[in-house]
């Protein structure tokens, strides 16, 4: 995210958020669901890598995926929910210079959304053809790319929310904000 959109990112950089004292429990609660997001994903795409390179059995890994991956894309839709019905438009109001990013993130927000379509299709399209309706290794390869392509998107998705959003409470506060 460009300086000029994420505009209070150089006075609260990454480094100082643990310890500010206006770092309150929503903020640490919104941080902790972005890293939940970052490992569940990982720790996903992992699997799928290896279902990808015949490490690991599919049928045993659709029964460690297909929980771990609906709990991932519902969590994710809700989250995202959350920050356009509610938060989005306090920060947004809070400082209409932000507004850009909040237009950015809103956009990628719609991108994800589409993604998480794409990649419960293919979670879909691996369990038929673990029941026999299709190339197990070709499903397994097409999984492990949208995976990665939709990580990699979502983190940066991430990062750019937090460098957004985060300088903005410590700057105002919680309270100030009303969240």
């Amino acid at each position: 995210m460009p300086d000029e959109v994420a505009l209070l990112r150089a006075a609260y950089p990454r480094g100082v958020w643990e310890g500010h004292r206006h770092l309150g429990p929503m903020a640490r609660f919104w941080l902790e669901r972005h890293q939940m997001f970052r490992d569940l994903g990982g720790a996903i795409t992992g699997a799928a890598d290896q279902l990808r390179d015949g490490q690991i059995e599919a049928h045993a890994f659709m029964g460690w995926f297909a929980p771990r991956i609906n709990f991932f894309l519902n969590e994710l839709h809700t989250h995202h929910g959350v920050e356009d019905e509610h938060y989005f438009p306090l920060f947004r109001a809070a400082d209409h210079r932000l507004g850009r990013g909040f237009d950015i993130l809103d956009a990628d927000h719609h991108v994800i959304d589409g993604l998480i379509h794409e990649l419960a299709a293919d979670a879909n399209a691996l369990a038929a053809a673990l029941k026999g309706t299709g190339e197990i290794a070709r499903a397994a390869e097409t999984l492990a790319a949208r995976l990665h392509k939709t990580l990699g998107g979502l983190i940066r998705h991430l990062d750019d929310e937090e460098e957004i959003i985060i300088p903005l409470i410590l700057d105002r506060t919680e309270g100030v904000l009303g969240v």
